[in-house]
């Protein structure tokens, strides 16, 4: 056998020792891996049980950059399949990677808030890709509505938002008036595809997580006001990349997240309005974001240590995080290596 073949075979090895090494270590909890996808968003869930969650798949082309992100954090995670692709809606930024998704790892079931209804060339574009994948008949696929619960084994997944609508009661932790709400401006109604965003409360044990993929302002504010329908969440998956049409003060300081992570680009998401809002969270401990935003400048975005892609080339550096179900929970920047952990609360 020649040398390079054991080279090649040693490095296989190597991979799949790891991978093993990182499932013992992470036994009994939750993993999460937040994906650089360049200002669009993606998202990995892998409950103690092996089930896996990927919240978006990124953009599409790039010669399927996006979607080896997302099989590169699978292997981190040990795993080689994804249970759910839960779509938030159909902007191209979060539905654009599925056709290249598939074809390099199998997907059990898809789900999202039922059709799309905006005329936007690039979306309908993205829609039309995704139910040609869905008419292949290889894959499962489920319509959720506020209230339901997602299928996955190992963590609860209560959907808040989807097509337009929003809960109607108060969950578990929340039900109290939000004072936040006179102190935020109102908007006009957004009738995009934003506003139909399918978002999900996600509860491992005592640690709560809130993605509301792209919701905007005015429907943040039906959501929260007058009550807060939602209570306090640990970790913040900071809506629309960042942007200013979403974070209303309503939300993010009614919820008053422990950690807020943020899945903008260097000149997509990031708004330096939206970064001085979160300044003002209550209680934030951190914000982390993956790009440095480049309108955010120096004097906005958060510490150097907290950002997963510097200025200049992006790397595809991620953030990941891992949590035990008492509410501790630790977060890597993978490209410094570093991590610190949080305490339950």
């Amino acid at each position: 056998m020649s040398r390079a073949k054991c080279r090649i075979i040693f490095a296989c090895l190597l991979v799949s020792m790891c991978s093993i090494a990182a499932v013992a270590q992470n036994k009994g909890k939750l993993q999460i891996y937040f994906i650089d996808v360049e200002g669009g968003q993606s998202t990995l869930f892998v409950a103690p049980t092996g089930e896996s969650l990927l919240i978006d798949t990124g953009w599409p082309g790039s010669n399927g950059r996006d979607a080896e992100r997302i099989v590169a954090a699978a292997k981190k995670a040990g795993i080689n399949k994804i249970d759910y692709v839960l779509l938030t809606h159909f902007h191209v930024d979060h539905v654009g990677g599925v056709s290249q998704l598939v074809d390099r790892i199998p997907v059990g079931t898809f789900i999202d808030h039922g059709s799309n209804r905006e005329t936007d060339e690039f979306t309908v574009k993205g829609y039309e890709a995704y139910q040609k994948i869905l008419a292949s008949g290889k894959y499962k696929h489920i319509v959720l509505k506020p209230g339901d619960v997602l299928p996955i084994k190992g963590i609860q997944a209560v959907v808040v938002s989807a097509d337009g609508n929003l809960i109607d009661h108060a969950l578990p932790g929340g039900g109290q008036e939000n004072v936040s709400c006179k102190l935020t401006e109102t908007r006009a109604a957004d009738p995009s595809e934003n506003a139909r965003s399918l978002g999900v409360l996600i509860s491992f044990g005592n640690l709560r997580i809130l993605d509301l993929g792209d919701l905007t302002w005015a429907k943040e504010m039906q959501l929260m006001c007058p009550i807060n329908k939602l209570g306090h969440v640990n970790i913040l998956v900071v809506s629309h990349h960042g942007l200013f049409q979403s974070s209303s003060p309503a939300l993010v300081d009614a919820i008053h997240p422990q950690v807020a992570i943020m899945d903008n680009g260097e000149k997509k998401g990031g708004s330096r309005a939206t970064l001085e809002t979160l300044k003002k969270v209550p209680g934030l401990e951190t914000l982390w974001q993956l790009h440095y935003s480049e309108e955010g400048g120096q004097a906005d975005n958060t510490q150097d240590a907290f950002i997963a892609n510097l200025q200049g080339p992006d790397k595809g550096n991620d953030i990941e995080l891992t949590a035990s179900e008492e509410g501790s929970f630790s977060v890597l920047n993978s490209r410094t290596g570093e991590s610190k952990s949080y305490a339950a609360k």
